[in-house]
């Protein structure tokens, strides 16, 4: 019915996004957040992490820099910077 894999699947946890993010990435304000965890929901590959107010951050190895979070976030505390920005 199929024909053959030509690459096997792989785990998401071995094989790290980072390398291919776009060239944004979120940054954290840490200023207003409320812990709504939207941004938690919203992303598609689930490497936002955090539970209290204004503790949110994002694991850069697996973070594609879709910008999702950010579009999300009700109190505008993500923003989305370039990838060689420091900060």
């Amino acid at each position: 019915m199929f024909g053959p894999l030509i690459v096997k699947p792989s785990k998401s946890k071995g094989d790290k996004t980072g390398s291919w993010r776009i060239q944004l990435r979120p940054k954290y304000l840490q200023k207003n957040c409320i812990a709504c965890k939207m941004c938690v929901l919203i992303c598609p590959e689930g490497c936002v992490q955090g539970k209290e107010k204004n503790n949110y951050i994002s694991d850069y190895n697996y973070c594609k820099g879709c910008g999702l979070c950010a579009q999300v976030c009700p109190k505008a505390d993500i923003v989305m910077i370039e990838e060689d920005s420091r900060g």
